[in-house]
């Protein structure tokens, strides 16, 4: 917060603290204690910045409030009265829908940002709030900078596009890049929108900070948890499959042409539950035998979990054969347990694990001590009426100002593919579009010689961004060529990615085309289970799945890789009797006579 107020001029400070993740821990905080709720982190970074805040009359708007904002805005009264700084304080309310069934934890329906747009009309100096859309936080004040009607919705659609870029801080400037190694992020400054009046946006950050702001980090940012073309949201929906983007000087990404629809008229509800209790144990298996050795723990401890609702193994083959260090040489067997119940998970089954250590696999050792189960939660997400929600905003003399939900739109029955559970019928379609001239090109003639391809990682092409939505996860994939969209578009079909990433074969999976920032980006349903707090998967909020993907190969035009010097190494298909033996790399493998070892029937496969 420090950095953003002194590095440049602001007219507006936003801070997202909310993450599906974060309203969990929240609802926990909350059954302690009904005055917590919200993130205290915040108050704890206003308490060093407010004056300075106030001195350069920077209006703050943040969604901290979490499942409390009235009490956010009470502690930072007091924080402000303390200090003898004269701040004006209004939150937005109505988005909390508990109590809203049996088992939930909490249940908040996603604001837009028209709240947050009546509160600084009002003279607010800081405006808190609870759960809106993160891109609210850029919409509702640009909105009333710029006195925006409800029904603005290209202008509102840019300053959502922008929002998003913004919301998840240096991620739109260097931080989880697929080409990070082209910019120094080390420490990346923070992403700033300079907004205009038609809804256009500058993309920049503070001038000396670090990281980057270019092309390739914003559009990996828009790709980030979005799916289908259709962005859709609580005040306009936002075509993402109209931005484009330009380079505006040094650290500038110009973001035009945004497109907006007609919201639907229902809003998203996301809902966490306490799904259960879980536990966990890794084992380390060391040097030979590593399958034989897995086989062994899971034979033994089969008897126990014989009770237990689910169990889940894997085996990471993190090993290296003939590896210089025992690390190196070792891989990790991972079982994870959960059940309704937190004693049959508990430390009575993992400290029955570990009493295995004299009696199993020779080098037998855990990662972890034996450790009590611990609950994991569930989220979900659903539909309600958007005039059946009660947006409030309560203004800075305490007055409690109903916000309606946006113009309503004309029906139709085209059914909408793009759009996720829980968020409305499809909006009425503008124009398509023109298309880009990136498009893919006709077909080469039958007796064309096809293109030299070299095996190679994809990643010497594209870059890639993943996260979660509850349960499914998305996979935004990008190029920065013509010819690499024409190819990329062609080659990365659903199959193709099903083939590549395994892991997804059995599951829905959906490719969405975005032209104009010559990206592709999929959805995958239910990869990752109940949700990120459930832990179903090793990576269980999908960060590195678009790595993963990167890193697998496939044959690409040699003409469209990287040369050396450029931003990938190219690795090609080498015969092997040219390549170094292994006394020439370092290996040591020692001359063992052959008679000595192990025939196939032998004690080793």
């Amino acid at each position: 917060m420090r950095e953003m107020l002194t590095g440049g001029p602001l007219d507006v400070l936003t801070g997202d603290y909310l993450a599906e993740l974060t309203m969990l821990i929240l609802g926990r905080d909350r059954l302690k204690d009904p005055g917590l709720g919200y993130a205290k982190t915040f108050p704890r970074q206003l308490e060093d910045c407010l004056a300075l805040a106030h001195e350069q009359g920077v209006r703050i708007v943040t969604n901290a409030g979490g499942l409390n904002p009235a009490g956010l805005a009470d502690a930072v009264r007091a924080l402000a009265a303390k200090a003898g700084i004269p701040v004006s304080v209004a939150h937005v309310e109505g988005d909390d829908l508990m109590p809203y069934e049996d088992g939930a934890l909490t249940a908040n329906a996603y604001l837009g940002g028209a709240g947050i747009t009546a509160c600084l009309r009002a003279g607010a100096d800081i405006v808190v709030t609870g759960r809106v859309t993160d891109a609210a936080l850029v919409s509702g004040p640009a909105a009333w900078w710029f006195d925006w009607a409800a029904d603005d919705w290209d202008r509102l659609a840019g300053a959502v596009v922008a929002g998003h870029v913004l919301e998840c801080g240096t991620q739109a400037t260097g931080g989880n890049y697929a080409f990070f190694t082209a910019h120094d992020v080390r420490r990346p400054g923070f992403p700033l929108a300079e907004v205009s009046e038609d809804g256009s946006a500058v993309i920049t950050k503070h001038p000396g900070t670090g990281g980057a702001v270019t092309p390739g980090t914003v559009t990996a940012q828009l790709l980030y948890e979005t799916q289908g073309a259709r962005y859709l949201g609580p005040d306009v929906t936002a075509r993402l499959d109209t931005v484009r983007l330009t380079t505006a000087g040094q650290d500038r990404v110009r973001v035009t042409g945004v497109r907006g629809e007609t919201p639907p008229d229902t809003l998203k509800v996301g809902v966490t539950r306490i799904g259960g209790w879980r536990n966990e144990m890794v084992f380390v298996l060391t040097g030979l035998d590593i399958d034989a050795k897995a086989a062994l723990v899971r034979e033994q401890l089969a008897e126990l979990l014989a009770g237990v609702e689910t169990a889940t193994w894997t085996l990471a083959r993190t090993d290296h054969e003939d590896a210089d260090t025992e690390e190196t040489a070792s891989a990790l067997l991972r079982l994870v347990v959960r059940d309704a119940s937190p004693d049959r998970v508990g430390r009575a089954l993992t400290s029955a694990a570990v009493e295995l250590a004299l009696g199993s696999y020779p080098g037998f050792h855990v990662t972890a001590p034996p450790g009590p189960a611990q609950p994991y939660g569930v989220f979900t997400s659903a539909p309600v009426p958007a005039d059946s929600v009660p947006h409030t905003a309560v203004l800075p003399d305490g007055t409690r100002l109903p916000v309606p939900a946006p113009p309503a739109r004309e029906p139709t029955d085209e059914p909408d593919e793009d759009t996720p559970p829980g968020a409305g019928e499809k909006p009425p379609a503008s124009p398509e579009p023109p298309q880009s001239p990136t498009l893919p090109q006709s077909p080469a003639s039958p007796h064309t010689p096809p293109a030299p391809t070299t095996r190679a990682p994809l990643g010497a092409v594209a870059g890639a961004r993943s996260g979660d939505k509850g349960g499914d996860a998305n996979i935004g994939v990008w190029v920065e060529s013509a010819p690499a969209w024409d190819w990329l578009l062609r080659t990365l079909t659903v199959d193709t990615l099903r083939t590549l990433l395994p892991e997804t074969a059995e599951l829905p999976v959906t490719r969405h085309e975005l032209p104009h920032l010559r990206a592709l980006n999929f959805t995958v349903t239910g990869i990752l289970g109940a949700g990120v707090a459930s832990g179903h998967r090793f990576d269980p909020q999908a960060k590195a799945l678009g790595e993963w993907l990167r890193a697998r190969r496939l044959d690409i035009p040699t003409d469209l890789l990287p040369t050396p010097e450029g931003t990938g190494a190219r690795r090609l298909d080498i015969p092997t009797d040219l390549l170094p033996t292994p006394e020439g790399t370092g290996a040591r493998r020692p001359d063992i006579p052959t008679d000595l070892l192990p025939t196939p029937e032998g004690n080793r496969p």
